[in-house]
Formats: C-alpha cells, structure tokens, sequence
C-alpha cells in the first residue's frame, strides 16, 4: 500500500524505479476532503449492520466489521498521529495492541483467529474512536507547513487506499458472517434478473519483450514496482471470465472427482474439505443455490463463477484444455487493449454487491470484465519484482513480508471501491482461499503474431 503498500491479507494478513512511493500531488484542503470521504464510506457500509453483526467473526479468515473500522483508524493513529502530532497520546493504550494486524515492529498483537472475542469495546464505542482520530487528522493537516504536509502526505494517501482494502474486506467478510445465519439475512440490493451465458470468445495477443509494472503518475503499491521487462510468447485471452453454467459443466463431468484435473496439494484439500461447488453454493431438492449479499438464490448460469480457490481455478482451466493467464500476460493484454486508463467495469459503486454477465466490451476494446465482477486468479506466484526493496521501517512489513505461499490475482471485483482498481495492481490470497470474490479468465497459447499490438 504509498510509501506504496498494501494492508491485510488481501486484503489483510496474508490482502505495491526501486520500490519507492507512488504519489499523487495533494493540497492541504484536497486531502482533508478525500479523508472524510474515504472514511465516512466506511461508516456508510457499516450502516445497515447490527452491533451485534459488527462483533461476530465466523472463521479465522474474517475480521469483524467492528475491528476493521477499528483497524483502519489505529493505522491513522499509529502511521500518523504518532510521527507527526505534538503532545501525541494514544486515544487508548489496549487499543494499539487490539487493533494491530500483523505490524511487528510496532508492538505486540491481540490473536487473529480470536477477534470476535472483543466484544469492548462495542460498536458505538470504536465509532467515538473513529471520531476523535478523524478530529484529530484534520487539524494536523490544515496546521502542517507545506514541507511538513509533503512529508507526511503519503502515508496518508497509503492510509486511504489501506482503508479502501478493508472497505472490501468488510464486505467480504460480512457476506461470510451473514451466510451462517441460519435467517439468510440481507445485507443490501436485490437479485439481478436472470441470464444465459453469452458465447465465449478469444483475443489473440502478440508476445515479445513487454514492460509491466506501474509507470508514476498516480498513486501505487509497492508490489507495483519497479517497473520491468519480461518476455512473452504470443497467447491468448479469454475474452469474458468463467460463468456459473460452465461451472455446472464442470462439476457435472466430474470435475471435483477427477484426480488427474488437480495440483496435488489442491486434491488432498478439496478431499479433506469435501469440496463439490464454489464456497456459498448449496444444493437443495437437486436445485443449486448461491449466497450473496442480497440474499440466497438459484445459481444464475449467466453470471461469472465467484469464491473459488486457486486450485479450483487451475482445476477448471485443466479441464478445460487451457490454462490460467500470467500476470504479466493479463497486464500486458489490458494494456494492449487500450484499457489501462479508463478503468471502468462492475466497482462497488454499482452497489451490486456481486457480479454480472459479461455485457459488450468497451468501445475500441476486445476483453471484457477486465475491472471489477471477480479477481481472476493468475497462474503467478506473488513474488517480488526485480529490484523490489521494502520500505524502510513498520510500513515496509506491509507488502513485502507476505511474498511467499500466495497466489497472485487481477482487476478487482464488485466490492472493490471505485478509484482502487488498476491495470498493475496486484493482489494476492493463498491458494485455498475461497471466501475471497474470485473467479478466472482462461488463456491458451500459440496465438499468431501481428494480432493485438
């Protein structure tokens, strides 16, 4: 996440020249105004929820909503306040151990899996906490001189795109709490009239030695960098992600009881986690149903297949006769497309909640979905760009230290906020994670030369 880097594992824990902070050039009253609106977006998705929904963690992967408007807010008092404010004392001594994630440098932690156990303190409490930071930011920032305000500007901008990966953890992980409700309560919007999978098409793309990486101008994560080169043979995209109906397919072949589809490690888990369908789907009287954040419904065949693992992705392509695209491929196919700068697609200020069919592509491009819908799982393990260094400090344990047993992924999906998508971003889950909004975009090879350029 600007001394670019990013928060937890995926989104939290695992979830971007050398690895030197990406920045956008912010006044004074350009950045308080940008603070209040990422942090009342916050409050804004917490809005419909219970206390008591705010407090309920229901696996380890997931955070209660409580402790992610905590989090987000101890990184403000922790990264900002703390290096900057005159006289600083912390809101409250237990919140710093509370509410830090996996920050080593910064002190000791309360137990990940455990969070649901703070039930103090409540809702309503980490709202005041909210606001005495919120106060307190402000007033740093429109009292700094302007060398003080450059210095201290990235790190608030990589607090508002920290902020904006825990806006989609929250929804990620508020799906997960409300699913074992046996009630099937709704967090927000209604269904989509139902669809029928569109015919899948391909984009040949030209290989050669590309670049990839982020190119300045705007706001990066340290995993973005440095920019590089890398050689690629010619290939092919898919032109649209993976739909529900050929998932069925999928699964009705066999596909999650054929050993020969399968990575070794992905086979035992799926057999020891009995897996026979992407994670919030469950049959009942032989009908296939899904979980979302509007409630639970028929599989709809048209949509993109959501919240499956990378094995399962990897399976599917097998299946398939294809495979899973680079991440250097993915990247480089956008750009080539014509779509690393007007990143537009099913964001989360569409307020779906969930994907949707693929639709046309953009005017003057071929690949469709590329933004939001699901992050598609690339065949890339998360490692660092060469010449990759952290940063120096607690922030550099933001990206950098999770760049081991993760998969890398691409685009976005519809619970990420608008404005926090891009052609180089990187994220990253590991290979099991199903919770996550994930889906997958087939590639092959052998794509003639002179096709995209």
């Amino acid at each position: 996440m600007s001394t670019a880097t990013r928060p937890e594992q995926h989104l939290d824990e695992a979830g971007h020249a050398p690895s030197v902070p990406v920045t956008t050039a912010w006044d004074a009253d350009g950045l308080v105004r940008r603070f209040d609106e990422v942090r009342s977006h916050t409050e804004s998705l917490a809005a419909p929820l219970s206390p008591e929904d705010q407090t309920v963690q229901s696996m380890p992967d997931v955070s209660p909503t409580k402790w992610h408007r905590a989090h987000v807010t101890w990184f403000f008092e922790t990264f900002v306040l703390a290096e900057h404010e005159q006289g600083f004392a912390p809101f409250q001594d237990q919140y710093w151990f509370l509410f830090n994630s996996y920050y080593e440098a910064v002190g000791p932690r309360y137990s990940r899996p455990d969070r649901g156990l703070i039930s103090r303190p409540g809702a309503h409490d980490v709202g005041v906490y909210r606001s005495n930071v919120d106060d307190r930011v402000r007033d740093l920032v429109t009292t700094l001189d302007g060398g003080a305000l450059d210095q201290l500007t990235p790190t608030i901008e990589l607090g508002f795109h920290h902020e904006q990966q825990h806006q989609e953890l929250l929804l990620m992980d508020i799906k997960h709490v409300l699913s074992r409700n046996p009630l099937q309560p709704v967090y927000a919007g209604s269904p989509l009239d139902r669809s029928e999978p569109d015919e899948l098409g391909w984009v040949d793309v030209d290989g050669g030695l590309v670049e990839i990486g982020h190119r300045g101008g705007g706001f990066g994560f340290d995993n973005e960098l440095p920019r590089h080169q890398q050689w690629l043979e010619p290939y092919r995209l898919a032109d649209r992600l993976v739909t529900n109906g050929e998932w069925l397919d999928f699964m009705a072949d066999g596909g999650y009881d054929r050993a020969e589809l399968w990575l070794s490690d992905g086979w035992n888990l799926a057999r020891a986690e009995e897996w026979a369908a992407p994670f919030y789907w469950s049959s009942h009287d032989g009908v296939w149903l899904e979980h979302t954040l509007h409630g639970t419904w028929p599989v709809d065949p048209g949509l993109p297949v959501s919240h499956i693992s990378f094995y399962e992705a990897d399976a599917f392509a097998t299946w398939a006769g294809k495979r899973l695209p680079t991440e250097a491929e993915w990247e480089h196919a956008v750009v080539a497309d014509g779509q690393e700068q007007s990143v537009a697609g099913n964001l989360a200020d569409r307020e779906t909640f969930h994907p949707r069919p693929a639709g046309p592509a953009p005017t003057g491009a071929r690949l469709r979905q590329v933004y939001g819908d699901c992050w598609e799982w690339t065949q890339s393990a998360y490692h660092p760009y060469p010449g990759f260094t952290p940063p120096t400090g607690a922030i550099g344990e933001y990206n950098g230290k999770f760049m081991s047993n993760q998969q890398v992924l691409r685009g976005g999906c519809a619970l990420t906020p608008p404005g926090h998508a891009r052609a180089t971003y990187r994220n990253f889950f590991p290979h099991r994670s199903r919770w996550a909004l994930t889906g997958l975009r087939l590639a092959d090879g052998g794509a003639p030369a002179g096709s995209v350029t």
